[in-house]
């Protein structure tokens, strides 16, 4: 047999070794979630960044959440006192909970919000790495006492990832009507298997923020979309995106992405920079909405977010990451809020209006 027929046949060998190797691992990595291990754990320098810390206005639901199926969920202890019309649910801690990742851990929060009026939802602190997470954060719910008769209380604990859904661990559910007010209520409970039933799908957003103090320069990058809510009669949409800031509560400057035909799922890759200064990024709030475009009638709002000085929840940790990293593109995936949801919070007001100089024509 020839020398070359030897080295072909000896180099197709090792050539399917090399692919069945590479099955092999592609098959595992299918299966499993993607390890945090390497994953830098980002210090969020909050300076700069008015507003609770602790107190976090974010989107109802997580749409698009994973839901866990383990059966053991964990425990939560929680408090409840009503007086002067106010609730006030308190998030003690949690422990047991179910790791949500390979290493063994999870990186948990609780959302509280009160159904079926689900006007607010506030959300704790993420806590890194633990099964066994203290919160001791307090959260206050405006509502009289015959709606707080009709309302049950939803505490409802996640897996934070910044670049894919978040986990639903599990949750619990109490109806308001049957406890006794006379005095404060703090007990543990078992989690239980999260409801489904009230989720919304609006769709998810990814983009990424640069800011650069010295050349007052922010970077605002539009990548994708996904699950975006169906306008059309087609089953479809035609999305694109408003990017817009807000300086002190009043519209500012905004720009607008390509329209993307007939999908759900579309992709941007579009970046747009404001001169904006340190002193002006301290009171500003960015406004991400997509739009479904129509040429013969009025376009629809699919959803939006905000971020900025007021933003709270995913959103600011979002925000705080971009200020603490200057220089630096941060990327994150957000879900959508109703857009009557945002414009009520943000009650934005008329452009701000720049005076012209005396001039004589």
């Amino acid at each position: 047999m020839p020398r070359w027929a030897i080295y072909t046949i000896f180099a197709v060998i090792i050539l399917l070794f090399l692919v069945c190797i590479i099955w092999v691992f592609v098959k595992y990595c299918c299966k499993s979630k993607k390890k945090r291990k390497n994953k830098p754990d980002h210090q969020i320098n909050l300076q700069g960044v008015t507003g609770s810390t602790t107190t976090s206005l974010v989107q109802p639901g997580s749409d698009d959440a994973n839901y866990g199926s383990a059966k053991n969920r964990g425990r939560l202890l929680y408090s409840l006192e009503y007086k002067a019309q106010e609730l006030t649910v308190g998030i003690k801690q949690a422990a047991a909970l179910p790791a949500m990742d390979l290493g063994g851990t999870s990186d948990p929060y609780v959302k509280v919000y009160i159904t079926p009026n689900k006007s607010k939802t506030f959300e704790t602190k993420v806590y890194r790495k633990t099964l066994n997470p203290v919160f001791n954060e307090h959260f206050t719910f405006e509502i009289d006492k015959a709606e707080l008769n009709e309302s049950t209380v939803v505490m409802k604990v996640f897996d934070f990832d910044r670049f894919s859904k978040h986990d639903v661990i599990g949750e619990l559910r109490l109806q308001l009507g049957t406890i006794d007010w006379n005095h404060v209520i703090e007990e543990w409970k078992n989690l239980s298997e999260p409801s489904k039933s009230e989720d919304i799908i609006l769709g998810e957003i990814c983009f990424s923020l640069r800011y650069v103090p010295t050349t007052s320069k922010l970077t605002v990058v539009i990548l994708e979309a996904k699950n975006l809510k169906s306008m059309d009669l087609g089953g479809s949409s035609d999305p694109y995106v408003k990017v817009q800031l807000a300086l002190d509560k009043k519209k500012w400057k905004r720009k607008k992405t390509s329209v993307k035909k007939c999908t759900q799922n579309p992709y941007f890759n579009e970046s747009f920079t404001f001169v904006v200064s340190f002193e002006q990024i301290q009171r500003l709030q960015l406004v991400i909405s997509v739009w479904d475009h129509d040429k013969f009638t009025r376009n629809d709002a699919i959803g939006k977010i905000f971020l900025g000085c007021d933003a709270t929840g995913n959103q600011q940790r979002h925000w705080a990451d971009m200020l603490s990293n200057p220089r630096k593109p941060v990327a994150q995936w957000h879900n959508l809020f109703s857009s009557e949801q945002v414009d009520s919070i943000l009650e934005l007001k008329h452009s701000v209006r720049i005076p012209f100089i005396n001039k004589n024509f």
